[in-house]
């Protein structure tokens, strides 16, 4: 007979478990599990079966062997794992990929009915066409403000309604309905909430940032940075060739105003003296452009060789 096992001894079970992962997980994401089931749960952990594991249980529990864990060993940054237990949560303890891990995960959707009371996680629109109900079901539109008309014997919806929001609660007749259409709005599964990586604590849209974002983001902190410090007059590597290219216009005007020089001024000066050597500086530019496509067209002339003739080789089309 077996001996069944007590609660005491299934507490220090999961809390040998927990402590176990954590020694052997530097990586951790934590998951909202409402309106999953016990056979969706299951097929999650098989799919991510081989490099992560689905670790369910009770918050309180949780927090207290994280705690003791992180005492224990001195790891305070287990502690950061702590404020995040909120709510109906699960750990998925992982050595893989965040992102591939979250993108598996999010494959593991389950269609689910509106229920009376369920709070509509998106925008529930019940779209045109035809119902398949017949003509007696028209009073059940009309209270949801539905229009429709009879078609071929049966119901039909004209145009696309928002039946319910996002937010809001199911009600009886919304539920009805949609029991009616056979339209099943919902669909859940474990939803990534927040990332935990060797102490760093995320959230999982870092996760889809790919280089050119963050490129686009590092150039636009150091485009800030530039023009905070150009305002200031600070110095800094990202502002330091702006304020030279400054500095040479500001020594540049005044050499222009007096009679100071120095030798990079000295070329300025002499187009302001003379304007018509703008115009001589200009036309060999000018001339090297327009001289480039004449001389491609010279040379494609000089490619096409002249065809020998029939007479230069000796004989005729008519010998």
């Amino acid at each position: 007979m077996a001996v069944k096992t007590s609660k005491a001894d299934k507490k220090i079970a999961y809390d040998q478990k927990l402590c176990q992962l954590l020694d052997l997980y530097s990586q951790v994401l934590i998951a909202a599990a409402d309106n999953v089931g016990s056979n969706q749960l299951q097929n999650i952990r098989k799919g991510l079966r081989g490099d992560s594991i689905v670790l369910m249980g009770k918050n309180t529990m949780m927090k207290r062997s994280i705690r003791l864990h992180a005492e224990k060993t001195g790891n305070k940054a287990y502690l950061n794992l702590i404020p995040l237990l909120v709510e109906n949560v699960g750990l998925i303890f992982t050595k893989g990929d965040l992102k591939e891990v979250s993108e598996e995960v999010s494959k593991y959707k389950v269609g689910a009915p509106a229920r009376v009371g369920l709070v509509a996680p998106i925008d529930v629109i019940v779209p045109p066409g035809n119902t398949g109900l017949d003509p007696s079901q028209t009073s059940f539109f009309q209270v949801l403000n539905i229009p429709t008309k009879i078609n071929k014997g049966t119901v039909e919806i004209i145009t696309p309604v928002e039946l319910i929001k996002r937010g809001e609660k199911v009600g009886s007749s919304e539920a009805a309905l949609l029991a009616k259409l056979g339209i099943r709005p919902f669909s859940y599964g474990l939803v990534v909430l927040t990332v935990y990586d060797n102490g760093s604590v995320f959230s999982p849209e870092v996760l889809d940032l790919t280089e050119d974002d963050l490129v686009e983001k590092f150039a636009a902190g150091v485009s800030m940075v530039t023009s905070l410090a150009l305002a200031l007059s600070y110095p800094t590597l990202a502002a330091a060739p702006h304020m030279f290219i400054n500095a040479y216009k500001n020594v540049l005007a005044i050499a222009l105003a007096t009679e100071y020089s120095f030798p990079q001024a000295e070329k300025v000066k002499e187009f302001l003296k003379d304007p018509s050597k703008f115009a001589v500086a200009a036309t060999p530019v000018a001339d090297a452009e327009s001289a480039a496509p004449a001389a491609a067209a010279a040379v494609e002339e000089k490619e096409e060789p002249a065809e020998a003739s029939d007479e230069d080789m000796g004989f005729s089309l008519f010998d």
